[in-house]
């Protein structure tokens, strides 16, 4: 008989297999009846503990990828409110003060007014995000084409200066404000053919969609106009919460989906570019080569979309919303040439 560790173990061994009823059998020595060790063990062990791992893993990564998209749709539909940086009176042209109700008669939005000489055009102003009516010298040009006999309507979109509402949407949902104030001069009498619309970044791609659901526009200025909505998402995130630039894309599928559950947008849908290929008459187009905000390749997308004839202004070197600034008169001359061909005036 052979025994392991020793012969005193051995005899213990025996002894015990005697008393647990094995006598006439051969008794089994104490390594014979220790097995080899069973790798299945290890991998049934390991298999178990990641049934329960990985959905855990799965369900903290979905939360935490659901927390940065919805911070994101909600960071950048923030309002950004700033006062008022100039008014009509300190230029000498009498103006109402006015409220009106957007399209969908959600929002209540605030608004200048000033009636235009007998036949004259009106021209809706449409300023861009995170500004308001007065912003980007809107002044100064609305006064500029009062003195050329037109009448205009200056306000201030949904989440902006004196308006209500406290989330902005890119243009989705302003584009019931703009309308809203389309509604506003038809119903002070004014004659939808004598309606022009004049838009201003954001404010250009508000004006877009607006044309495009309401046929009875037919004149419309976009100055700097995105052409996509959704390749901007990136740019405006770092720009309005404290993701950098490079982070967000991969978030943008989520931060799509909280948008339109929260905020009823869908971003998909505003496409400037898509919207002016719809309309059937001639627009006008302005944007700076070195718009360092919007690439300058969206105002050129927009153009290339826009119906035959129309007009284009890409002004050298210039910056974001700059071609104003820069080249105040020419400006002035070239919107107004174009309102004047498209609408009647005295």
């Amino acid at each position: 008989m052979r025994y392991c560790c020793s012969t005193r173990d051995g005899l213990l061994w025996h002894i015990y297999y005697r008393n647990q009823g094995h006598n006439g059998k051969p008794v089994p020595t104490p390594d014979s009846t220790l097995e080899e060790p069973d790798e299945s063990w290890f991998w049934d062990q390991l298999m178990r503990a990641l049934r329960i791992v990985i959905p855990i893993a799965a369900i903290i990564l979905l939360t935490i990828y659901g927390g940065i998209g919805y911070l994101i749709a909600s960071g950048v539909t923030g309002a950004e409110r700033e006062d008022l940086e100039d008014s009509l009176a300190a230029h000498g042209v009498a103006f109402e003060d006015v409220d009106f109700m957007s399209r969908t008669g959600d929002v209540n939005l605030s608004g200048w007014y000033v009636v235009a000489r007998n036949t004259s055009p009106t021209i809706i102003f449409v300023h861009g995000i995170g500004s308001q009516r007065t912003g980007d010298q809107m002044t100064e040009l609305a006064v500029e084409f009062h003195e050329h006999g037109f009448g205009f309507l200056m306000f201030d979109l949904r989440a902006h200066g004196l308006s209500g509402g406290d989330k902005t949407t890119g243009g989705y949902h302003e584009r019931f404000d703009v309308l809203g104030a389309f509604d506003f001069l038809k119903m002070r009498g004014v004659d939808s053919g004598e309606i022009g619309v004049l838009g201003l970044s954001m404010g250009a791609g508000t004006s877009a969609m607006t044309a495009a659901t309401e046929p009875a526009i037919t004149a419309l200025v976009l100055d700097s106009p995105y052409a996509i909505a959704s390749e901007l998402i990136a740019q405006e995130t770092a720009r309005k919460t404290p993701f950098p630039e490079w982070f967000v894309p991969l978030f943008i599928p989520m931060a799509k989906v909280w948008a339109d559950l929260l905020y009823d947008i869908d971003v998909d849908a505003m496409s400037p570019e898509k919207m002016v290929s719809e309309l059937d008459y001639p627009i006008m187009v302005i944007y700076g080569t070195g718009d360092t905000r919007i690439p300058s390749d969206h105002g050129q997308r927009v153009f290339d979309a826009a119906p035959d004839g129309s007009v284009l202004w890409a002004v050298e070197d210039s910056d974001h919303l700059d071609a104003y600034i820069e080249h105040p008169d020419e400006y002035a001359e070239r919107v107004i040439s174009y309102f004047v061909g498209r609408l009647s005036v005295d």
